[in-house]
C-alpha cells in the first residue's frame, strides 16, 4: 500500500472490465473512502480489513455497471454510505440489466444514501476531497481532487492519452472536453491523475500531449 504524507492511497483492479477501484484514507485515523467498487467485492474487504481501516463512504465516481458490481457487498462489509451524483442515481437499479447487455453478469446496485454536488468536500479523518462534477461521459459524472496529495481520481472523464467514451446515453463529446477543459485542466500541472481503467497520468501531460484536445 502506498503510503504518502497523511494519506493512505491505493487501488486495485477489479471486475470483468478492469476497473481501477481506489482506497483514500486518513493515515492517523484509519478513516476512509472506496470509490468505484466495481466487482471482485472480497479482493476490496480484504485489503481495507488487513489495513484496519474503517471505511464510512462508499463514492461512485459515475453510474456504469462495471463501476458499481461490488458496491452491494462492500457497503453491507463496511456499513458505509453510498454517494453518487444524483443524474445518475437512477442508474443504481438497472447495473444487471445494462450488463447482460454486454454478455456479462452484474448486481443492482442499493440506492444512494446522499448526492455528490460540484464543489462539496469529503472528509475522512484530517484528510479531504473536493467533488468535481465533469458531466460528459455521464450526465452525473465526477471527479475527486485531493489537493493537499496532488492527486485526482479521475473516472471515466480522462484516461493515460485518451478520454470516456460519449457514444452510451447521456454521453456528450463537446461537453466532456468543456468539462476537462474546465474542471481538470485548470488544475496544477504537477497533478497526478487517476483514472477508472488503466495508468495513471498527469494533468501537465495531457494538457500538452492528450490527442483530444
Amino acid at each position: 500500500m502506498k503510503r504518502e504524507g497523511i494519506m493512505i492511497f491505493d487501488s486495485i483492479a477489479v471486475g470483468p472490465l478492469s476497473v481501477n477501484c481506489y482506497i483514500v484514507a486518513c493515515e492517523s485515523s484509519r478513516e476512509g473512502i472506496v470509490v468505484d467498487p466495481g466487482g471482485d467485492a472480497e479482493l476490496i474487504i480484504s485489503l481495507v480489513q488487513k489495513y484496519e481501516l474503517k471505511i464510512h463512504t462508499i463514492i461512485n465516481t459515475h453510474g456504469h455497471f462495471d463501476h458499481l458490481g461490488g458496491n452491494r457487498l462492500t457497503l453491507d462489509a463496511f456499513g458505509a454510505r453510498l454517494l453518487i451524483h444524483e443524474a445518475d442515481a437512477p442508474m443504481l437499479g438497472r447495473s444487471a440489466e445494462v450488463a447482460r447487455k454486454y454478455g456479462l453478469q452484474g448486481e443492482n446496485s442499493p440506492e444512494a444514501d446522499g448526492y455528490l454536488v460540484d464543489g462539496m468536500d469529503i472528509f475522512f479523518g484530517t484528510c479531504r476531497l473536493k467533488v468535481l462534477h465533469t458531466p460528459g461521459h455521464t450526465q452525473g459524472g465526477c471527479c475527486l481532487y485531493i489537493e493537499e496529495e496532488r492527486k485526482v481520481i479521475t473516472g471515466d472523464t480522462l484516461f493515460a492519452d485518451s478520454i470516456g467514451r460519449t457514444d452510451l446515453p447521456g454521453g456528450s463529446h463537446e461537453q466532456l472536453l468543456e468539462s476537462i477543459r474546465t474542471k481538470l485542466f485548470t488544475l496544477p500541472d504537477d497533478v497526478i491523475a487517476y483514472p477508472g481503467h488503466g495508468p495513471q497520468t498527469t494533468i501537465g501531460h495531457e494538457k500538452r500531449s492528450n490527442p483530444y484536445f
